[in-house]
């Protein structure tokens, strides 16, 4: 059994029922390593409505590659002046304790944050529970693309794709409408293991 998720921490209203507060979070990275975070943003859901957004450039200290840079629209000139990735976790990481976290394809943007901590040698937490809307989407939408921008079309979600805050929140859009559609978002819940 997951203490976290059951004494409250995590948002939840009480034992059994649907979370409370769920942080659906972005990140661009400025190349194939997957390793650092050029944007993230942060859409936070409370009690069934969106209630706070956040969104940053980071330094990735690292170079672009183009394609992400095509993709994005980031590059190095974009982050110049930008908060590299430990003076933005103390920004961030409030955020990111005060719910069950979600993305869009969340093994990815997990699998990036995870890299940054470690690389940057800070201690956060030894797993984090969350909810992947690509997963959820594949169980309640079969036969379908799951893709971000495809789900919004088929919902009439407004997305400027590969914009950290656009797709936290349209990502956030998507998974209050599964809970709308009665979505057991509770079967959906997971843990990604952090710290090592």
């Amino acid at each position: 059994m997951d203490t976290e998720r059951d004494n409250g921490i995590c948002g939840r209203t009480a034992k059994g029922s649907v979370p409370d507060t769920f942080v659906v979070f972005d990140v661009e990275t400025p190349n194939r390593l997957n390793d650092r975070i050029s944007a993230v943003g942060i859409t936070v859901v409370r009690s069934g409505e969106i209630k706070e957004e956040f969104y940053s450039l980071a330094d990735p200290e690292e170079p672009f590659d183009r394609f992400n840079t095509l993709l994005t629209g980031i590059d190095a000139g974009t982050v110049r002046g930008a908060p590299a990735f430990p003076q933005l976790w103390p920004r961030i990481r409030p955020y990111l304790d005060s719910g069950i976290l979600a993305a869009h394809n969340a093994v990815f943007d997990l699998g990036v944050l995870r890299k940054c901590l470690r690389d940057h040698h800070i201690i956060w937490k030894e797993s984090v529970p969350y909810v992947c809307t690509v997963q959820m989407g594949r169980r309640l939408l079969p036969g379908m693309s799951h893709r971000l921008n495809i789900l919004c079309d088929h919902y009439g979600i407004e997305l400027d794709h590969h914009q950290a805050l656009s797709d936290s929140r349209a990502c956030a859009q998507i998974l209050l409408r599964y809970m709308r559609e009665g979505a057991d978002v509770d079967r959906f819940i997971r843990t990604f293991r952090i710290g090592d």
